[in-house]
Order: structure tokens, then sequence, then C-alpha cells
């Protein structure tokens, strides 16, 4: 897909999800100032999926309020709806994490997860 500058894009990078507004196209990638979550990042080590003991057990923060980030164009999609409100959106994804990950089957890579998952509810949400 080619995106126009100022077009409304869904868009995967990592293991996030996100809406964004596209701010450049160069090459084979676009530009995008984040403006809402619809995935919150995968915790761990990514090169070593559902693994819970490694050297280093990655918290994988999502992308920031108007955050920008290049991603490949065939990563994004065009969005349709209304600009969301960021922290909403935020905390519906990490929500939906939380909430994967306590149904998941229990597992040492499940709890780590939901470690990381509620320090970063902390951070992000610091008044609850």
């Amino acid at each position: 897909m080619m995106p126009n500058i100022g077009q409304l894009v869904a868009a995967h990078h990592k293991t996030g999800a996100y809406i964004a507004e596209v701010v450049e196209i160069a090459g084979s990638k676009a530009l995008l100032k984040t403006l809402g979550v619809t995935k919150h990042p995968t915790q761990g080590d990514l090169h070593n999926p559902n693994q819970a003991d490694v050297v280093l057990f990655h918290q994988r923060r999502a992308l920031a309020y108007l955050e920008k980030v290049w991603v490949p164009l065939q990563a994004i999609e065009v969005y349709e709806g209304s600009i969301p409100d960021y922290q909403a959106t935020l905390r519906e994804a990490l929500e939906k994490e939380i909430a994967h990950w306590t149904q998941a089957l229990p597992s040492r890579f499940a709890e780590r997860c939901l470690i990381e998952l509620e320090n970063l509810k902390t951070d992000y949400f610091p008044k609850g």
C-alpha cells in the first residue's frame, strides 16, 4: 500500500500494533506518528519466544503518544476510523494482553509476562 502523508493507518511494529498518521515516506518505509495502540507488544526475549529463563527477559513498552517510528509499507493498511484517545487505547490493549496471559495455561513464561505487564500498568497509569 502506498499511503499519503497525513493519512491515518493501522500499522504493525515489532510485536505491537498501532493507529498512526503518516508523516513522511522514504523508499519502502513510512514515518508514522503514533496515535493509538491496538495490540500491546509481547514481553520477553523475541529471539527465544515463550522462554522465561533467558539472560534478559525484556519489558516491552508500547510506542508513546506521538512517538515517531519508521515502518515498512507492507506492515501498514488504511485505517477508516476516527482518531482514538491514546490513553484509552493503551489501557484497553494492555488489559487485553494481561487477560491473555492470565487465561493462558500456567507457565513460568506467563508469570514473567504478567509481572512485566503489571509493572507497565503502574508506570503507564500511576493514579490507577
